[in-house]
């Protein structure tokens, strides 16, 4: 194996190439993210690190803009990210520029997957280190659309996903509990996937909700931390109504 990890355009006797599989690695080991697409609304929930003291919090953001109706969410290696969303940005501008139409999600989402993909097989290079979440609105049908990328250079589109730390755990429960939804209760179903694996509430989540009206919206500390209660209080009315019967049966 030590002699075909070292060069990205070598592939191991059993047809592996061992730096994307590292790529994923440092994915699998990034920040937690989810992404849920409903019917007029789409959201990105991120685990979010808790911030030095004297530090800006409002200078660290996963979740961003690359066009007004288009965002990204990633789970990986930051700086990676930020080249990455810059050279996206630029595409979204250069696409207005010479089509004069807004660019569609699937057409950026393709463009960042094959970014991705060229660094797998270009020499004195390495993978991008991180896998990316991308919502927006269609701009000619105002359909939503949620993709997702990885470091491979893949890319797919789903109705709800999550990568990052723990992305199984939090997947299986959205393959469980997911259900077409719009408004506020899709911002819920994201928020209750990551509280599988993330604890402490709203310091430790950062949510942007997306609708066509409005663009995207960064919600503050204090609302995720309101909807965190109406779930945990939902919670324990539903362990309350399953203790009921039993307790008076004895």
């Amino acid at each position: 194996m030590a002699r075909y990890d070292r060069a990205i355009t070598v592939f191991s006797p059993d047809g592996h190439l061992f730096q994307v599989e590292y790529a994923l690695e440092a994915v699998r080991k990034g920040n937690a993210a989810v992404g849920v697409r409903g019917t007029d609304t789409i959201v990105l929930a991120v685990e979010k690190k808790s911030t030095p003291k004297l530090q800006d919090s409002r200078s660290v953001r996963k979740i961003v803009n690359l066009d007004a109706h288009i965002a990204l969410a990633c789970a990986g290696l930051k700086a990676d990210a930020r080249v990455l969303i810059n050279r996206a940005r630029i595409e979204c501008q250069s696409y207005k520029l010479i089509i004069e139409d807004p660019v569609t999600v699937e057409y950026i989402t393709g463009y960042i997957a094959g970014l991705q993909q060229k660094y797998t097989q270009s020499s004195g290079v390495r993978p991008f280190g991180l896998s990316t979440l991308i919502i927006g609105f269609d701009p000619h049908t105002g359909t939503p659309s949620l993709y997702q990328t990885d470091p491979s250079g893949t890319f797919s589109a789903w109705k709800a996903n999550a990568t990052g730390r723990n992305s199984n755990s939090i997947r299986e429960f959205l393959e469980k509990n997911y259900k077409e939804t719009s408004g506020q209760e899709t911002v819920k179903l994201a928020i209750r996937a990551l509280l599988e694996v993330v604890e402490g509430g709203g310091k430790n989540i950062e949510v942007a909700v997306m609708t066509k009206e409005h663009g995207l919206r960064q919600l503050e500390e204090a609302e995720i931390d309101a909807i965190v209660a109406d779930i945990e209080a939902e919670k324990a009315a539903a362990e309350a109504a399953k203790k009921g019967p039993s307790t008076k049966e004895t």
